[in-house]
């Protein structure tokens, strides 16, 4: 028993290493080749792939190949097209184009999405094997794919690749070794003789008769507004923390010169605040603790809107990574175990599957091309000369500018909270979750 959890543990650590080695740093290399208003075309097309590839391959491990073999399959697919796009960062330097990066980091993230649901599938199926318990047993097991994250992202930060395209050469060095590992995994079943289904349950989508039930459809659309905040830190912190290295006062910094450094105490945060849900859901309910999780973005993005690296400032910065912990867990965790409990079990898992297209998908797309309309325009002026945006070159007014821009970001997420709490009607009974 010792050995699977190894095992899974590995497994769940590559999986995230894979991802921590670009998600929080990609912004400050695309900014360093010129691609500053482009960000948040990298981040939607995460959203955008969600919408799809999770099912699709889903049914591809259910029917015809065994979930561990799938993983190995686009664990080895991500880490080529990413090495695609590294050694055209590497060939081309600051000269490398939108058209010939972006098509293959996109590829590389099509694949790479699904392989957390399929992480999750083979972790349950070894898991049910062994005759152990999946609620108990594989939480503990699952905050070593954030411990991965972290590793990662510490890599990246202190080789200084943070700014460079060898983080993208990084993150397919572990693709491909989790692709190896994959296959040397427990099996997994696939069932070839599936009676025929319509296409409505092939697809999951009779969930979406969930929208007819008033509280449920609140709930989905407050979760997709919520969702429009999950890509903003991700894409924008660290450019805007890198920012502050044109001045001479903050240019040496530890909070500059180790900014990605600095953006993982939010991912330790959410390893810790994970141990707090189920106290929060007891106590207060689905409605309150959406509530702080609505207020903690807000706190997240008001701090680094009023911070700098130095002082007081940097006491501010270091607060926004720790309520993030607060911020992400309190509504994507939170948030699962309420659709679970408040849905029929035939539906379960495709409710599941709405709840992740509302968050990670519609909502993590719109707010990242909305959340780069905003930094652009406040940040970002017109160069003449080449038609394309730069940075504001006066540096008082360019971190003015991201201030503002934080500011509009904490106003969203108090306003959407307040209207949470008026319009969501939910009575907490004391044994939930």
């Amino acid at each position: 028993m010792k050995a699977i959890k190894f095992r899974l543990i590995v497994m769940n650590f590559l999986i995230f290493a894979v991802w921590g080695a670009y998600l929080c740093s990609l912004g400050i290399y695309l900014g360093k080749i010129g691609f500053g208003a482009r960000i948040g075309s990298f981040f939607a097309i995460q959203g955008i792939v969600s919408l799809f590839m999770p099912t699709l391959m889903g049914i591809v491990a259910d029917r015809w190949i065994p979930a561990q073999k799938l993983l190995g399959i686009c664990h080895f697919l991500a880490a080529i097209f990413m090495a695609i796009a590294g050694y055209l960062g590497w060939k081309y330097g600051a000269d490398v184009t939108f058209g010939q990066l972006f098509p293959f980091y996109a590829i590389s993230v099509a694949f790479f999405m699904p392989t957390i649901a399929l992480g999750n599938s083979v972790s349950y199926n070894a898991l049910t094997k062994a005759g152990l318990d999946t609620v108990k047993d594989f939480p503990p097991i699952r905050v070593f794919g954030t411990i991965g994250f972290i590793l990662s992202m510490w890599i990246v930060n202190f080789t200084g690749f943070k700014d460079t395209y060898m983080q993208l050469f990084v993150s397919a060095v572990w693709g491909i070794i989790l692709g190896f590992y994959a296959f040397t995994l427990p099996e997994c079943p696939v069932n070839k003789n599936v009676e025929k289904t319509s296409f409505v349950d092939t697809f999951g989508l009779r969930a979406f008769s969930l929208f007819k039930e008033r509280n449920m459809c609140i709930f989905f659309i407050f979760s997709f507004l919520l969702g429009m905040c999950l890509q903003v830190t991700n894409g924008f912190a660290t450019p805007f923390l890198d920012a502050f290295g044109k001045s001479p006062e903050y240019a040496n910094a530890f909070a500059v010169k180790n900014n990605v450094f600095l953006s993982s105490i939010s991912q330790i945060s959410e390893t810790l605040c994970i141990l707090l849900i189920p106290f929060f859901l007891k106590r207060f309910g689905i409605k309150k603790v959406m509530l702080i999780s609505f207020f903690a973005w807000f706190l997240r993005f008001a701090f680094l809107g009023a911070g700098n690296p130095t002082g007081f400032g940097l006491v501010l910065f270091i607060l926004s990574m720790i309520v993030y912990g607060v911020a992400f867990d309190f509504f994507n965790i939170s948030g699962s175990l309420f659709v679970d409990k408040n849905t029929d079990p035939s539906i379960r898992s495709s409710a599941q599957g709405v709840f992740m297209m509302m968050t990670n998908g519609l909502g993590a797309t719109i707010g990242s091309f909305c959340a780069q309309a905003v930094v652009n325009q406040f940040t970002k002026v017109r160069d003449i000369a080449n038609g394309g945006l730069v940075d504001i070159p006066d540096f008082n007014s360019l971190m003015l500018g991201w201030s503002h821009a934080w500011y509009v970001f904490a106003a969203f997420a108090l306003i959407v909270g307040i209207l949470f709490a008026i319009v969501f009607k939910y009575k907490h009974e004391k044994d939930e979750a």
